[in-house]
């Protein structure tokens, strides 16, 4: 999500949950060209049967959940067996999703701590602490009135839908040079460790070298414990926790601006959307049996291509997206999941992601020989801010212009 000026995609639909379905409208392409991925088992379903996605016969349709959101930044789920979603709006408040209503107090209201103003400012991410139900804890990532990126950990109230406002204690303060390339996001990984995407500090061309510098954390993915200390503890595997010069927090660097990013519930595999510069939207890939320290190469490379264009770059070292796609796809990659929920079996295996600017929604899975596929699934008017999943694994998306939930259901070509 960017200071973008939105694009109509050319043949759009309207935004109904029938209407929005384009038959006929797929346009799949094999990514042989790109460096092989690392060697990873083809995504299988929970009860280990093969993914059952198939491009060729599936599209995406939405179905409205709820309405009357103000530019709504994220989707969360609480481990709680409750079934709320939980959505976070841009100026600082975090609203509740129950069946298909949105509760009208929001279960959270940080206005006064959150700075907006800028179009990558405000409330940007929500994760819920994988024990919810024991340590009643949540992480929100929102930028301050200074501008800079605030990590703060809330526990909510004996009310289950009000969280106590006093409770915050700030885990990361990260100053940020710029307005823009904030990143934002959180999501706890299989391994319990908290991760936090940071972009590169704004401006273009990483104006301020930190993609690539180990001594800042901008630009970067970090990992880090949240229950080993206080604030937090270093995880004793990450990859340059005792090497000189680098920030032990850092996961994986090279990346600009990481826009979502999420992992398979069911092989652990992390995907990362990355917003580009000018030319390029990536998405990159962590196999679940990643030691850390993968270099996504920007600002060296934007997408599988040395940046500016026509220079030349050095790609050892470098870890290359599995995806791209170019400006006819849209300006701004909104990073999704793989769907393992059991009410739309078509979708299985797929991750599914979108464009910010256009509207198009795509999946990317591996064919039977390794490669991965790239699908546009569907055409919409619909600015996606984020995918979020709730406890089941069903997939919902955020539509910042219209204030909208929507769910992610399968449709036949």
């Amino acid at each position: 999500m960017g200071p973008r000026t939105r694009r109509p995609c050319a043949g759009s639909t309207r935004v109904l949950a029938i209407a929005l379905v384009l038959a006929g409208m797929a346009c799949t392409h094999s990514w042989a060209r790109l460096p092989p991925a690392r060697p990873t088992p083809v995504p299988t379903s929970r009860d280990g049967a093969p993914a059952t996605f198939d491009p060729a016969g599936t599209a995406l349709q939405l179905e409205r959940v709820v309405s009357g959101l103000r530019a709504p930044t994220a989707i969360a789920a609480a481990p709680d067996g409750s079934g709320r979603l939980y959505v976070t709006e841009k100026a600082g408040t975090i609203r509740i999703v129950r069946g298909t209503t949105l509760v009208a107090e929001p279960f959270l209201d940080i206005r006064t701590l959150v700075g907006s103003s800028g179009s990558e400012q405000g409330l940007l991410g929500l994760a819920f602490h994988p024990r919810y139900t024991d340590t009643r804890t949540f992480f929100v990532n929102y930028t301050d009135r200074n501008g800079d990126t605030v990590v703060a950990r809330y526990r909510v109230s004996a009310d289950p839908e009000r969280a106590d406002p006093v409770s915050a204690t700030v885990i990361l303060t990260v100053r940020q040079p710029a307005a823009n390339h904030n990143g934002g996001h959180l999501a706890f990984g299989p391994d319990g460790k908290l991760y936090i995407g940071l972009g590169d500090g704004g401006g273009a061309g990483d104006r301020f070298g930190n993609a690539q510098n180990p001594a800042t954390l901008l630009g970067k993915m970090l990992r880090i414990d949240i229950d080993g200390g206080e604030p937090y503890a270093i995880p004793p595997d990450n990859p340059f926790r005792d090497r000189p010069g680098y920030r032990p927090e850092i996961w994986a660097l090279g990346l600009r601006n990481p826009w979502r990013y999420s992992f398979d519930r069911a092989t652990g595999d992390l995907y990362i959307a990355d917003v580009g510069q000018n030319a390029y939207e990536e998405i990159n890939f962590q196999p679940a049996a990643s030691k850390g320290g993968e270099n996504h190469g920007w600002p060296r490379m934007e997408g599988t291509h040395c940046y500016p264009a026509g220079a030349a770059c050095e790609r050892s070292g470098l870890v290359l997206p599995i995806g791209e796609y170019g400006r006819s796809g849209g300006c701004s990659v909104t990073g999704g999941y793989v769907y393992r929920g059991r009410a739309e079996p078509a979708l299985t295996g797929a991750y599914l992601f979108a464009d910010f600017c256009s509207g198009i929604f795509w999946s990317l899975h591996r064919d039977a020989t390794g490669r991965w596929v790239h699908t546009e699934l569907l055409r919409s008017r619909i600015s996606i801010s984020s995918f979020g999943e709730d406890e089941a694994g069903e997939l919902y998306v955020a539509g910042y212009n219209d204030g909208t939930i929507y769910r992610v259901r399968a449709a036949r070509r």
